[in-house]
Order: C-alpha cells, then structure tokens, then sequence
C-alpha cells in the first residue's frame, strides 16, 4: 500500500527528539512521502528542514506565513509574501506555498490584516507558478471572495484539514482545488466531514495527518505523527465503500500531480 501524507508539521519543536523514530515508523506504515509545512517567519523552524529532508529525502516543503501569525506582518503585508518569497528561494525542496489562509475562530491577528496577508501570498504563489494550501476556519465566505479576486484557481492548491461540509466541498473543487480530509473525519461527531469525504472526486483528494496535531482515532489525544495517516485513509475508504488501497493510490496520483514533487 501507498500513502502520502499531504500536510504535517514534522519540522516543528515537537520532533526534535524522536524524528528518526517517526520517520522510519512512517515507512512501516507505507508512508512513502510527506508535504512538510514550514512557517515562513520562523527561522528555527526554517533550520530543521534541512533535518527532516536528510532524514526522509522523499520529503518535500510548503512555506508559508499562518493566519495566526499575520499580525507580526500588520505594517506592511507584503512584507509577508517577501519574507516567504526569501524562505522559498533557500529551500531547494519547496513545492507550495502555505499555509496561508484565514482563521476567524482565534482571530490572532486582525481580520483585515489575515485578509491583506493571504492576499499577498496568493500574489507570490501566482508569480512563482506554486499551487497554495489554504487554511480557512469560520471564514468560509472570505476565503473563496479573496481566492476569486486574486485569481487563485491559477494555480489551485488544497483546502487542508476540511471541516466544512459537502456544499462548501464542491465549492472548494468548483474553484479548481482538492480537499485534504485529517484525522479529525475519523471523529465520532464529524458527520458532515465524514459526507463531505464520501462525496468529493476521488480524482481531488488527499488525505493528512497535521502532525502533531489532531490524532485520528484510536490515538486522539496524542501527539500525532504521518504513520497515522493509515487510519485516515482507512476511514475515507470505509465512507466511500472502497479499498483502502484505492484511497492510498489515487490520493498519491493526486498529490504527485498537484504538487509535482
């Protein structure tokens, strides 16, 4: 069987003492790649991909500045596209840029400044010819008005750890993006999740963990890592009455396609 984890976290500070562990129990699992994302403002973060890629040379990055963190951008925005811009050009593996997005749940940084950041990096993506991995969270109306006003389906991308539901999931591959489905769609309640996953094209999907976040059931609660992503392609393929090789496969046809790694 192969899986690719289309979103984890594996260089952030939660890795630095197991990683070859958490690699090598990926490989176990027949987790033959991973898209690791990078924050583009934090340059630690930014060091230990150099770490992640020695150790998994299959792996490739996505560098971008989070919703969480545009308001360290609140003076000049484009100064955000600038910094990921610098990032991208010093990391040979890049193949996204993101997560980008808007996140109205925490509201961490002003909306309007989440707005004029996203709108930024959607600019450098379209220069750079990068496909983008979207972060949107309680935020579903602005998210799609900016994707369409900066002409985002130029170069497409992922809504990543969807938990909309079925509409807004046809409206993500309408726009010309796939749909990544987390850990979080193994989750008891997630029933418009689960809809939503059972729904979209096979030809527009792809599976993550989100590492070290959102742990799929049996682990939820733990630290997650890409060997669980198992369980989410488990629980996608039984949503859609399917092989969990069949989820595996098209997933990484996806994933090689939109991402060209």
């Amino acid at each position: 069987m192969i899986l690719i984890d289309s979103h984890c976290h594996i260089a952030g500070p939660e890795f630095v003492d197991d990683l070859p562990a958490v690699i090598q129990r990926a490989r176990d699992a027949g987790v033959v790649q991973a898209l690791t994302i990078l924050a583009g403002e934090d340059a630690d973060e930014l060091g230990r991909a150099a770490t992640v890629a020695e150790l998994w040379p299959e792996v490739r990055f996505a560098i971008g500045v989070h919703p969480h963190a545009a308001g360290v951008f609140a003076p000049d925005p484009a100064a955000a596209a600038r910094t990921v811009e610098a990032a991208l050009d010093r990391q040979p593996l890049s193949r996204a840029l993101g997560e980008i997005g808007l996140d109205y749940h925490y509201d961490h940084a002003p909306r309007d400044v989440q707005q004029a950041v996203l709108r930024a990096q959607i600019q450098a993506a379209r220069r750079r010819r990068l496909p983008i991995v979207i972060h949107t969270r309680e935020a579903e109306a602005d998210t799609f008005a900016i994707l369409e006003a900066e002409g985002a389906s130029e170069v497409g991308g992922v809504f990543h750890c969807f938990t909309g539901d079925t509409a807004m999931a046809r409206r993500a591959v309408e726009a010309g993006f796939h749909v990544s489905f987390s850990g979080i769609v193994t989750f008891p309640r997630a029933a418009n999740i689960q809809e939503a996953a059972a729904d979209v094209p096979l030809d527009r999907l792809l599976i993550e963990t989100d590492s070290p976040f959102l742990a799929p059931v049996p682990h939820r609660g733990g630290r997650n890592e890409p060997a669980r992503v198992s369980h989410v392609a488990a629980c996608v393929a039984r949503l859609r009455g399917t092989s969990v090789e069949t989820v595996g496969e098209a997933s990484a046809a996806n994933f090689r396609r939109l991402f060209n790694p």
